[in-house]
C-alpha cells in the first residue's frame, strides 16, 4: 500500500504530524491549530514521537525514488534526512536530557510568536496565552526530571534564559495584552502568570542551588556525533578534518583582507583603523532608529539595480529585543509561510541597557558599530532574512512544501553570503569602513566555524574559545565570551560561514555552465526559485553535473 503513496501525500502527512507534535513551529509557520499547546517534553511524550519518527521514516523508504520526478526526488532525499535528523537529536544529543535552555527557549518562542504576530484578534491571543501559562508547570517537571547530569555550562546559560523568561511573564506580557477589555480574561491571565512566574523561580533556584553544584556533564558531543549531526541536518558529509583545513584557510584570507582595507584607512596600522571604526556607534537609545535609516536605504539600492526579486510584503519593524531574548543580539522575526492574515516581520536589535554602567554600554555598542551595523542590517533584513523568507513564503505555499525543512546552512549562509555580494553589487562603493565591518563580520562566522569544531570534537575549553574569538576575531571580552559560550549548546554554528563558502562555490560552477555570462539577478532568482534545501540537493536541481564537493 505504502509503495503506491504519492509523496504529496506522505509530505502533508508528516508535516500536520510534527505540528501537532511541536506547536510552537506550527504557530512561527503561520498554522494556528494548535496555538493553545506547549511541547510536550514528557519521556512518554519523547518515546511516544520517536516510534511516530520511526514510522515516517519506513513509509517514506517504502516510495520508489526512482520513479519520481527529479524535484520530489530531492524532496524525498530532504525529507528523510530530516526526519533521521530528529531522531539523530533525540537518542543520540539528547539536548532534552542535558539543557534547561532548550526548555525556556521553546516556552519563550511559544509565548512570544503569540505576542508578536497579530494573526488573531487580541482577546483569542490572549486565551491561547492562558492556555500555554497553564502548561508551565508541566514543562518544567519534565526539565526537572529530564535533566540529571547536565554541563555546568548549560546551567550557567540556561539560568540566564530561564530568568529571562520569567521577566517576560511577569512583566512584557501584560504590556503585549494591554488591550483586552474581558476582565474574566485578565484575571485568568494575571493568576496564570503568577502561578507560571512561581514555578519558573522555583526551577531558578532548583538549578542554582542544587543542581549546579552537582553538573559534572560534558558538553561534547564527540567527533561521531558531530558529524553525524551535519551530515543529517545540513547534508555536509565532510570529515572534521578537512572542515577545520578549509576554516583556517578561509579564517587566514580574510584577516589579511581585513588588514589590508584596514591599512587603507589608517596608513599602514591596520588594528589602529579598526579601533577607530569601532567607535563610531549610535548613541545610546538611538540603535533603533539608525537602523531604520539604514534599512529604508538598502531597499532603495536593491529597487534600483539588478541584484534580485523584491517581492511585494508587509513590511519590517524594528524593534528592541525583548527581554527574554536579551541573549541575541540581532534577530528577525518574520510571519509564516501560511499565514493567512497580513503581519509586519520584526527586525530586533539588543541596545545597551540603560542600567548598565557607562563603559558596559560603550563596550556592548562598539560591537553594533556603524559599519557593522549595515552589515547586520544587510544580514537580517534587505537581502537576507527578511526578503529570503518573501521568496520561501512564494515557494512553500504554491509549490513545494517540502521547502518549510530549511537546512541552517541554507537559511543562514544565504544572509551571511549576502553582506558580502552587496558590495560586490556596489553597495557603499569605495567605503573602507563599511567593507571593515562586512570583513570583521566574516571573522566571527569563521572563528565560529574553528571554534565549534575544536570545542566538539577535540578537547578545546571555553577559555581557550574566548581567546580565539579575542585573538583572532578581534572581539571584546564580553562578547568573545558569548560566543565561545554558545559553541557550547550550538555545536554546529559553523552553518553561516558553511552556508556561505558552498552558496558561493554553487554560483561559481552554476555561471560556468551558463552560456552568455548570465547576470547576478539571473542566479539569485534561480537559487531562490528552488525553495529550502541542501547545497548537495540545490546543485542536483540547479547543476547539468552536480557531481563534485559542496565545499573546495
Amino acid at each position: 500500500m505504502h509503495a503506491a503513496e504519492p509523496l504529496t501525500h506522505f509530505v502533508d502527512d508528516y508535516l500536520a504530524y510534527l505540528y501537532e507534535a511541536r506547536p510552537t513551529n506550527a504557530t512561527l509557520d503561520g498554522v494556528h491549530l494548535h496555538d493553545d499547546l506547549l511541547e510536550d517534553f514528557r519521556r512518554s511524550a519523547i518515546e511516544t514521537h520517536l516510534g511516530a519518527l520511526a514510522g515516517f521514516a519506513r513509509r517514506l523508504d517504502a516510495i520508489p525514488v526512482g520513479l519520481l520526478p527529479l524535484h520530489e526526488q530531492v524532496d524525498h532525499g530532504i525529507i528523510g534526512s530530516n526526519i533521521r535528523a530528529r531522531m539523530h537529536e533525540l537518542e543520540d544529543v539528547r539536548t532534552w536530557e542535558r539543557s534547561p535552555h532548550l526548555y525556556a527557549e521553546v516556552l519563550a518562542s511559544s509565548l512570544a510568536a503569540q505576542a508578536i504576530f497579530t494573526y488573531a484578534p487580541e482577546t483569542e491571543r490572549a486565551r491561547r496565552v492562558l492556555s500555554k501559562l497553564h502548561q508551565v508547570p508541566r514543562l518544567i517537571q519534565a526539565a526537572r526530571d529530564n535533566i540529571k547530569e547536565p554541563p555546568a555550562i548549560f546551567i550557567k546559560v540556561g539560568l540566564d534564559t530561564w530568568r529571562g523568561v520569567k521577566t517576560f511573564i511577569d512583566a512584557d506580557l501584560p504590556r503585549a495584552f494591554s488591550g483586552v477589555d474581558d476582565l474574566h480574561l485578565l484575571s485568568d491571565l494575571a493568576d496564570a502568570s503568577t502561578e507560571a512566574v512561581q514555578a519558573v523561580s522555583g526551577y531558578i533556584d532548583y538549578l542554582e542551588n542544587d543542581l549546579r553544584p552537582r553538573a559534572k556533564g560534558s558538553f561534547r558531543l564527540g567527533r561521531e556525533r558531530f558529524e553525524q549531526k551535519l551530515r543529517l541536518e545540513e547534508g555536509i558529509g565532510i570529515p572534521v578534518e578537512r572542515l577545520l583545513t578549509i576554516a583556517l584557510r578561509e579564517l587566514a584570507n580574510t584577516q589579511e583582507a581585513f588588514r589590508d582595507v584596514a591599512g587603507r584607512i589608517n596608513g599602514g596600522d591596520p588594528m589602529g583603523a579598526w579601533r577607530k571604526a569601532r567607535e563610531s556607534y549610535p548613541a545610546p537609545g538611538t540603535l533603533i532608529a539608525t537602523a531604520r535609516g539604514q534599512m529604508e536605504e538598502l531597499r532603495t539600492f536593491l529597487a534600483r539595480n539588478p541584484v534580485v526579486d523584491l517581492p511585494a510584503g508587509d513590511g519590517v519593524d524594528v524593534a528592541a529585543t525583548p527581554e527574554f531574548f536579551r541573549w541575541s543580539f540581532a534577530s528577525m522575526w518574520t510571519p509564516g509561510p501560511f499565514e493567512t492574515r497580513a503581519s509586519r516581520a520584526v527586525y530586533y536589535l539588543t541596545d545597551a541597557d540603560a542600567a548598565w554602567p557607562e563603559d558596559r554600554k560603550r563596550e556592548h555598542l562598539r560591537d553594533f558599530n556603524l559599519p557593522t551595523l549595515w552589515t547586520i542590517s544587510i544580514h537580517e533584513v534587505y537581502p537576507g532574512h527578511y526578503l529570503h523568507y518573501q521568496h520561501l513564503r512564494r515557494v512553500a505555499s504554491k509549490v513545494r512544501r517540502s521547502t518549510l525543512f530549511a537546512p541552517a546552512s541554507y537559511v543562514e549562509g544565504w544572509a551571511h553570503y549576502c553582506e558580502q555580494m552587496m558590495l560586490e553589487a556596489g553597495f557603499g562603493r569605495g567605503d573602507h569602513a563599511l567593507k571593515l565591518g562586512q570583513l570583521g563580520e566574516a571573522l566571527v562566522r569563521l572563528a565560529r566555524f574553528v571554534v565549534g569544531i575544536r570545542l566538539h570534537t577535540e578537547d578545546w575549553s571555553v577559555e581557550q574559545g574566548v581567546r580565539f574569538f579575542k585573538e583572532e576575531a578581534f572581539l571584546e571580552d564580553s562578547s568573545a565570551r558569548r560566543e565561545a559560550e554558545r559553541g557550547t549548546f550550538d555545536p554546529t554554528y559553523l552553518v553561516y560561514s558553511a552556508g556561505k563558502l558552498m552558496l558561493l562555490k554553487l554560483r561559481h560552477d552554476w555561471h560556468e555552465e551558463q552560456r552568455g555570462r548570465p547576470s547576478l539577478r539571473a542566479f539569485h532568482d534561480t537559487f531562490l526559485a528552488q525553495g529550502a534545501a541542501s547545497f548537495p540537493a540545490l546543485r542536483r536541481l540547479m547543476l547539468d553535473r552536480a557531481a563534485g564537493d559542496v565545499l573546495e
